[in-house]
């Protein structure tokens, strides 16, 4: 049975995206809502010489490499390196490029590029490549878990959009705390439109987002969760007290018993609609 009502003034507190995937996130005020979600999120990706993803679950180090986004290019940041800027628009060849077990078409960056994200990844151990999503091609999500709704997405882990909320983070910390472990912020866990004003972990049974009159998102799939939380994204080191206290709360039964930790949303209506941060959104549940 499906009861649907709405909260009283929950907002948009953060917006996020992810220009390379696995890379640091560029906070936002405002951004333009695409067809596979917002506007440069995991456009690009980081592969090895086999066109393979890299992720910091191997590379934790990836969380030192920072975007900074200008009008017509992006600016990379690492420690120890000179600053890499990519022109937005512009690519090499086209490639292919494997994304959890999805082949896709895509364009190589260049040798530039690849230089440099073998020497801020590897020390220059290992060679590898920087890709740009193909725009023509489709990758889809999964249709089993959208209920049919067509929803492409770029180098994403599987969805457009992932939603979690602030009051689900001061729930986490406080158990984080309670164990005597410091607060984390809600970037570890990498999601692209962050809610305030609803009580904690509402996004699971969160039906519909609507986001004035022109855009609605529907939560589809919990996002489970591996040992990513668990990297500092200041300082790349990893731990294991997020997983842990995850783990004692975040069994989820519809992901077989996964740890989950915020929802996978895809677009019903509003491409080319813009997002800000401190606008009011409505919220229809299904229990």
């Amino acid at each position: 049975m499906t009861d649907n009502f709405q909260t009283a003034s929950p907002t948009i507190s953060r917006l996020w995206v992810y220009p390379i995937k696995s890379c640091a996130a560029v906070a936002l005020d405002s951004v333009q809502l695409c067809e596979t979600g917002l506007d440069l999120d995991r456009a690009w990706m980081v592969v090895d010489a086999r066109g393979q993803m890299l992720t910091q679950r191997d590379h934790p180090v990836m969380a030192l490499i920072r975007p900074q986004l200008k009008t017509f290019e992006m600016i990379l940041r690492a420690p120890g390196m000179l600053a890499l800027h990519i022109t937005i628009d512009a690519v090499e060849h086209p490639t292919k490029a494997t994304v959890w077990g999805d082949t896709v078409a895509a364009f190589d960056m260049g040798d530039t590029a690849a230089q440099w994200m073998s020497m801020a990844i590897t020390g220059g151990k290992q060679a590898l490549r920087l890709v740009r999503f193909d725009p023509d091609y489709q990758r889809h999500s999964d249709k089993i878990w959208t209920k049919g709704i067509d929803a492409p997405n770029q180098f994403s882990d599987g969805f457009p959009i992932l939603v979690c909320t602030e009051s689900s983070m001061v729930e986490l910390n406080q158990r984080l705390n309670d164990n005597g472990h410091p607060s984390v912020d809600i970037d570890r866990f990498r999601p692209n439109l962050v809610l305030t004003g609803l009580d904690p972990h509402d996004e699971d049974h969160i039906d519909t987002i609507d986001i004035g009159e022109s855009v609605t998102l529907r939560l589809v799939k919990p996002c489970s969760r591996c040992s990513m939380p668990d990297v500092n994204p200041m300082t790349a080191e990893a731990g294991t007290s997020v997983g842990s206290a995850l783990s004692a709360y975040r069994s989820d039964a519809r992901l077989e018993g996964q740890i989950t930790f915020g929802m996978n949303a895809v677009i019903v209506k509003g491409h080319d609609a813009a997002l800000r941060v401190g606008q009011p959104v409505s919220v229809t549940y299904a229990f």
